[in-house]
């Protein structure tokens, strides 16, 4: 079909009518893409938004209504008592999008229509009929029963399928023309309306009927003359067709007071869409609006003096000020040194904290005014700037004294930077990542960007916006002063607007706010120190180990290859889908969101429980990526000056509470496997050192039996007993000393399993055993252990009601879909609630235990240096001589880090490296 023109040439008026209701419902339910993945309560506004924003781009109408189905009864309702009876009441995660979309429609300019005792077909039909002589009409729908208005001036558009039908193309659609349309869904009933057609005639049977007798009366005239059961069928409910064609009929003279002006479009409500997009969190809307905000007076590009710069139209322009000379920097210098607080921030030639070297600093004692003391911009024409020696030598003792406040984003970073310059940050009280993480870990991400604009509605300058992109992206010290300044005196600007609107929230809770100021805060300067001191490797051990693995990886190869009947790339899961499901024609056990086979790592270790080939996929992919991640990348990553690894540890990454890190990744690699022990063993210790590894025990069953306090598990535990023994003992009703190895194995799945609230689908995978037995061993469990049993019903029971469940130390885990319809979203959210609490609670342990044991090491510092943190467990170079003393403090500060109703155990052992410590 010829698309519609353009405003420009279009020679009739556009009339766009928009299925609100319909889309809105289609959008929860359908289209992955329309939903706003991170958060599902407002994923389905998002996509509608979405769709209309593109719409009015498109085709700029002369006139648009949005319109949405009424609450409470139409005249179908009064027809046919059981239209749409059979629908579930609507979900509360999705009645709760539609006002927020129809605020939305309203912001934009649009008309928003709901009429009461209307359905919105109607409103739609009587607007389309009505202008059908005079005006072209696009109807925006994803409803088959709009196609009865199609007529010459009026087109459908499926806008989230792109899908557009004309006359021509309702009959290729269809099999029949539009007028025919209430006649074919009177013929096939409409189960989404509870409307009831003619059994077991579906499509392509009432377009043939109506090819072959024209219309729905010449059918019931003819019923006689159709062979076969289906005439029989049609014979036997010829009485519903009167009906069905009723309700299937838009009524097209809905008394209307609506005026074609009244559907104009109308300017945007900017300070209303604002709010909005602010709310719902979305971002790149309002990063958009903020960019197109006016310009107000005083805005200037002379960035030299001072540089007024804000998004917000509702605040008074910031004042940024370039210091340049001394003058200017020893007023703020002055300034600085009275203050009992103030935001600070560096500007550096790299985020690698190691080799950064600093550019300038930045300031602000109050929100809206900030300096930007550029020290280093080494750009072809820079003008002379302060020695940064001098500037640095000034700072260090505010910077360094602990009564003097520091607020900051992502502090950690400028305290290891600062160090290299012998200057050791001190009194850093708030960071503004950690208070977004520590508020909410799952209600966004964390950066200054994101908690600008969700928190201030604010769009910062972003650095790709100075500096560029990809490979032409410049380093802050080869970027003009008048550019980088306004930039970096806006960080420092907005961590203090941050810290104000974030504090005040944290205090309110006082959990919250003991797990920011007596564990997240305490712990940077530990990480920073860590991260710093780094890790020796053995790239003698790292290349003979890549080596090995290159050999193994060949093997497996020619393995897979025998299991496969020939060669293919095992890389590429293109040529696995068509080995395992076409040529070997394994079963389909998922597939990807485009409909293929999925060859993901779960299906594989599903199917390689009944054959060979999926193994050695899963034993190759190993091994890969032992060698890409650790033998090979570790000694690219060794540090030139010091000849150390030097990882980054993330406080405000996992929602739980856990330390994850990067560069390298501490926490991934294997512990069971040999290979992973391998790459442990090159973690070695200097001379007259050694490293010294100590791991809580079964530390989430420990926390599971004090959560549930089951007598059971208090007991085995307070008795020094094999949990899992235990466990089998009490499951199979066997003495301990009986337990077989089988029985203890399904006993440890279980008992983990738990943990994670693995189902007895899962059980079953993983024991390979059926879902009966692994059902029957989960009773078995809960019957002996009926506490555990309680609080898991209690926890996910507290988990809907509050909508966050807590650690024993009161950091709070938000599960926005634990009301969700989706079933599996909700199943998800229900075993997080289980497993935030024990796994959030083990990660407040060993932070507290890290905080204190930091304390001991650096007051006695011969004893050795805490150089890394994984999972469960704190790794320590410690010296020789000294390592029992060591062992003994390590053990005895992370052993009492917390009290609870059983001990915490501590295994703890040392040697030359990594692997042979742990």
């Amino acid at each position: 079909m010829k698309s519609t023109p353009s405003d420009g040439e279009r020679a009739r008026p556009l009339l766009v009518l928009v299925d609100g209701s319909s889309y809105l419902y289609r959008a929860y339910h359908a289209l992955p893409q329309f939903n706003n993945s991170r958060d599902e309560p407002t994923g389905a506004v998002y996509g509608v938004t979405n769709m209309l924003r593109n719409l009015l781009k498109e085709y700029t109408p002369d006139m648009i209504a949005v319109v949405f189905d009424a609450k409470g009864r139409t005249f179908r309702d009064d027809l046919f008592e059981a239209y749409k009876a059979h629908r579930p009441p609507m979900p509360d995660d999705l009645s709760s999008q539609i006002e927020p979309l129809k605020q939305i429609v309203s912001a934009l300019g649009l008309a928003c229509l709901c009429i009461d005792g209307v359905e919105a077909d109607d409103v739609i039909g009587t607007l389309a009929t009505h202008g059908d002589q005079t005006i072209d009409t696009l109807i925006s729908t994803g409803d088959k029963d709009m196609a009865q208005l199609v007529a010459p001036h009026v087109t459908l558009l499926n806008t989230m399928t792109q899908q557009r039908l004309d006359r021509d193309g309702v009959i290729a659609k269809f099999g029949v023309p539009p007028e025919r349309i209430v006649d074919y869904l009177a013929l096939i009933g409409d189960t989404s309306d509870n409307i009831p057609g003619i059994p077991g005639v579906g499509p392509k049977t009432a377009a043939k009927w109506l090819q072959e007798y024209g219309t729905l009366d010449e059918i019931v005239a003819h019923a006689a003359d159709v062979k076969g059961k289906i005439g029989e069928k049609l014979r036997a409910h010829l009485d519903r067709l009167p009906l069905a064609r009723e309700l299937a009929t838009i009524r097209c003279n809905v008394s209307l007071d609506i005026t074609a002006e009244q559907l104009r479009p109308r300017a945007p409500d900017r300070d209303a869409l604002l709010t909005l997009y602010q709310r719902l969190e979305f971002k790149r809307w309002l990063g958009e609006l903020l960019n197109d905000a006016p310009a107000r007076p005083g805005d200037s590009a002379d960035t030299s003096k001072e540089t007024p710069r804000s998004a917000d139209t509702a605040k008074p322009p910031p004042r940024y000020e370039t210091i340049l000379d001394r003058t200017s920097w020893d007023r703020w210098l002055a300034r600085l040194s009275t203050a009992e607080q103030f935001s600070f921030d560096t500007e550096t030639t790299s985020l690698d904290y190691m080799r950064a070297e600093i550019v300038g600093v930045s300031f602000a004692l109050e929100t809206g005014s900030a300096a930007y003391v550029p020290l280093a911009h080494d750009y072809a024409g820079a003008p002379a700037q302060l020695p940064r020696e001098e500037v640095l030598a000034a700072l260090k003792p505010l910077l360094e004294n602990p009564a003097v406040v520091k607020v900051g984003q992502n502090l950690k970073y400028d305290m290891s930077v600062l160090a290299r310059y012998d200057i050791h940050l001190d009194g850093v009280r708030y960071d503004t990542m950690l208070e977004s993480y520590v508020l909410n870990s799952t209600a966004s991400q964390h950066d200054m960007d994101s908690l600008a604009l969700k928190y201030l509605a604010h769009r910062t300058v972003h650095y790709e916006d100075i500096a560029g992109k990809g490979s032409q992206q410049r380093t802050f010290n080869q970027i003009e002063i008048e550019q980088a300044a306004p930039y970096a005196a806006e960080d420092a600007d907005v961590a203090l607007q941050l810290h104000e609107t974030l504090w005040p929230k944290l205090e309110a809770l006082p959990g919250l706010r003991r797990i920011f100021r007596d564990m997240e805060m305490p712990l940077v300067p530990v990480l920073s120190r860590m991260e710093r001191h780094g890790v020796l490797i053995d790239t003698g051990q790292l290349k003979e180990l890549s080596a090995e693995l290159n050999r193994r990886m060949e093997e497996v190869e020619v393995q897979a290859y025998e299991a496969a009947g020939g060669p293919f790339n095992l890389g590429s899961p293109k040529q696995i889908q068509e080995i395992l499901f076409e040529r070997l024609q394994l079963r389909v056990l998922k597939k990807t969101p485009k409909g293929q086979p999925s060859t993901a790592e779960p299906v594989l270790q599903e199917l390689a429980i009944h054959y060979p080939l999926p193994q050695l996929i899963l034993d190759h992919r190993a091994l890969s990526k032992l060698k890409s991640t650790y033998a090979d990348k570790l000694p690219e990553l060794l540090d030139p000056e010091t000849g150390r690894v030097h990882t980054s540890y993330h406080q405000a990454v996992a929602a739980t509470g856990r330390l994850s890190s990067s560069n390298p990744n501490l926490q991934n690699i294997p512990v069971r496997s040999p290979e992973g022990r391998r790459v442990r063993a090159a973690f070695v210790a200097p001379p007259g050192h050694c490293i010294l590894s100590a791991d809580y025990s079964q530390i989430e069953l420990r926390i599971l039996a004090h959560l549930s306090q089951d007598r059971g598990l208090l007991a085995a535990f307070n008795g020094g007993e094999d949990i899992h023994r235990a466990t089998a003992a009490e499951i199979f009703a066997t003495p301990p000393e009986q337990v077989t190895a089988e029985q203890r194995r399904s006993a440890k799945a279980i008992n983990f399993g738990l943990i994670y609230g693995m189902s007895a689908f899962g059980l079953g995978r993983q024991l390979g055993i059926d879902l009966e037995a692994a059902s029957q061993y989960m009773d078995l469990y809960f019957t002996r252990y009926p506490d555990v049993k309680q609080f898991m019903d209690e926890t996910r029971e507290a988990a809907r009601r509050l909508g966050y469940v807590e650690t024993l130390f009161g950091r709070r885990l938000y599960l926005p879909e634990i009301h969700s319809s989706n079933r599996q979203r909700r199943q998800y959210a229900e075993r997080a609630a289980i497993n935030a609490p024990m796994q959030g609670t083990a990660a407040d342990i060993i932070k507290l235990a890290m905080i204190r044991l930091d304390v001991m090491l650096r007051d006695a510092p011969d004893l050795g240096t805490m150089i890394m943190q994984v999972h469960d467990e704190l790794v320590v170079e410690a010296s020789l001589e000294r390592s029992l003393e060591t062992a003994g403090i390590v053990r005895e500060t992370m052993s009492s880090a917390a009290s609870l109703s059983v001990p915490l155990e501590v295994d703890v052992g040392t040697g030359p490296n990594w692997g042979a410590a742990h």
